[in-house]
Parts: structure tokens; sequence; C-alpha cells
């Protein structure tokens, strides 16, 4: 049997499953090594739009649904729908193979802090560069996604790890960089002002975890193009997870925090974001 990694909560989202981008391989490799008293699926799971268009739907989604249903049986799934898997918002409560439908949750650590979990497309409206997202769901997106699936099928025949193209493209470019940026300060405020200690969301495709003004602004990532998710330890501690199945590139720790207290006596450290510096 493989071994586990026991964790107290894990983050997924942004699978996007019903696309041939979605790296269902890669999560249940992850699902297979990593367990969790709790978990939280933040939206687009599946990708309604895309299905629309034309129905994909190979063995290994299936697989993933099953996988997740499995883990159902023993643990509480909580699952918020994003805006393409928008259809399942009209079921809030509703509880399918123990899985709960909920439009949003409020999740407190293990070290007492309270974290409002969404899946951030309610972010946008307030965002000056929303239009971004035009790209991120339209023909341009899905052609640099082709492009990289590709690549890599390239790359993996000179055994080179995964590498994402579409990725680089998006970050090297200024109107995205400066669109995530506020995305994630606006995400912050709007919880800020509400009380609660951090967001934690996924949407953008951009794993991070960082402090803004003293609140803590979490995204999960997606299994596209990063393939990440967040982790509880069970002191509290957040990390972000790169999971790429063995032989296909490097499975690490991309952004981690020190344990957390109120006394006054710890404090978190610096987190590290998604490109491995201090924020």
């Amino acid at each position: 049997m493989e071994p586990t990694t026991h964790y107290r909560t894990i983050w997924i989202s942004d699978v996007h499953l019903g696309t041939p981008q979605a790296k269902a391989d890669f999560l249940l490799d992850f699902l297979r090594h990593h367990e969790a008293d709790r978990y939280y699926l933040v939206g687009d799971i599946f990708d309604g739009w895309a299905l629309q268009r034309s129905w994909y739907w190979p063995s290994a989604h299936n697989d993933v649904i099953q996988g997740l249903l499995q883990k159902a049986n023993s643990t509480n799934v909580t699952y918020i729908p994003g805006n393409h898997d928008e259809v399942a918002r009209d079921f809030p409560g509703l509880q399918l193979g123990g899985i709960t439908i909920q439009k949003k949750a409020i999740h407190t650590t293990a070290d007492g802090r309270r974290f409002v979990v969404v899946h951030g497309d309610e972010f946008e409206g307030v965002v000056r560069h929303a239009k971004w997202l035009e790209f991120l769901g339209g023909w341009a997106y899905v052609g640099v996604m082709k492009v990289d699936r590709w690549f890599n099928r390239v790359r993996r025949l000179f055994n080179l790890p995964y590498w994402s193209l579409s990725s680089y493209l998006k970050h090297s470019t200024q109107r995205a960089l400066q669109y995530i940026e506020e995305f994630e300060e606006t995400a912050a405020m709007e919880v800020a002002e509400k009380e609660y200690d951090g967001v934690i969301c996924g949407h953008i495709h951009h794993p991070r975890l960082r402090s803004i003004n003293g609140t803590q602004y979490v995204n999960t990532g997606d299994w596209v193009e990063s393939c990440t998710a967040l982790v509880e330890h069970l002191d509290g501690r957040l990390e972000l997870l790169r999971w790429i199945p063995s032989g296909h590139g490097a499975q690490e720790a991309i952004a981690t925090e020190a344990p957390f207290s109120r006394d006054g006596q710890q404090v978190p450290a610096d987190a590290l974001n998604s490109d491995g510096q201090s924020s």
C-alpha cells in the first residue's frame, strides 16, 4: 500500500473536469498520497461551460469523482461551486453521496483563525482589470492550453519534467500580473471588513499564500496549470503543495507558514509566495 500523509484539512479547486486541460491523473495521484479529516472543493470542479459546447469525459475524470465520493464516506467534504459549475449553486444544503453543497463556508483552523472559503469570482466586480478573465475563459486561453498539452508530450519524450507554458505566458504579462495583484488585495479587504482572519479561494489559477495588511490571502491554485492544493497541518499551519506524479516533475511545498499564536509569543513567519519569495 502506498504511503499517505495525513492533514487536518485539504482544499482543492479549479479542476475543470470535462476539459482536455484537466490534470485528472495528477489529482488522482495526489488524493492517493494525501488524506484529511475535512475536504473543501472550492469551485470549478467540473466545467459546465465546456461540457455545453462539446462532451468530453474520459474515465480518469469519472475516477476523480469516485475518489472524492469515497473520501466523503469517512470524512467531511464541502463543495462550494464556482462560476464554471454554477448550476450547483442552486442547491445549497443538498448532499450528494455525502458531499455537502454550500455557497461559502467559514473554516476555523486548529490555531483558532477564521477563514472565509469561497470560489472567488464574487471578487471580480470591483477589480478594474476583470476583463482579463475574458482571456482566461476565452478562445485564446484554450488555444494556449492545447499547445501546452502537446508541448509537454514532447518534453516527456526527452524525459523532461512537466512545465506549464500557459502559466509562464500568463505570469509574464503585465496586465495579468496587475489583475492578480488587485484581485488578491480586493479579496483580503472584503473579508477584513467582516473581521475574519483571512480568505481561501481559487478562480484565478494562481496559487498564493500571503499576508495583506494583516489579513491572510490564500489561493489554492488549480489542476489545469499549477497542479496545487492547500493543506492545513494538525497544528493549524497552512501550506501550498505542488503535486506532479513521480517521474513527471517536482513534488514540493511552494508556500508555507509558521505556527500561529495570538499570545504575542509566536507570530506567523513571512509566508512564501508562489514564486518562492517572501511577501
